[in-house]
């Protein structure tokens, strides 16, 4: 069965993780997964990542989670751009994420980057998720 929505079921999986206080999570490996969450190690919202081989063509990633005082770091992460309504934006409309303490994961032409990478880099591209 195919998924519509491969980032939205893993920033659910995120969510529910850290609710449920796992330590490591996995989610079916893609690129756009890993750029994200490569994005999201930088900004310091996940310990880390590692891509397995769960059989052949066949990968996974285990994702592990970050807790600050036995509360998890990530408060909300949700999809802003969906598969039926993308959301795009210039560089100088990038949203600021609660007052800049949070962050937007941008898909530019320049790769996945944060809002603040993108503003530095001065591109706009599709507002993938927000994440506080």
């Amino acid at each position: 069965m195919s998924m519509t929505d491969p980032l939205g079921d893993m920033l659910t999986r995120i969510r529910n993780g850290q609710r449920a206080n796992k330590s490591v999570i996995s989610a079916p490996a893609s690129l756009l997964r890993q750029n994200v969450l490569d994005v999201l190690i930088r900004e310091g919202f996940i310990r880390g990542y590692e891509k397995v081989n769960v059989r052949k063509g066949i990968d996974e990633l285990k994702i592990e989670l970050k807790y600050h005082d036995g509360r998890p770091v990530i408060n909300e992460i949700y999809r802003v751009s969906t598969p039926g309504r993308r959301v795009y934006s210039k560089v100088k409309d990038l949203p600021k994420v609660y007052n800049g303490l949070g962050i937007a994961v941008i898909s530019t032409p320049n790769g996945v980057m944060s809002d603040h990478e993108a503003r530095q880099a001065n591109v706009g591209g599709e507002v993938l998720c927000q994440v506080f």
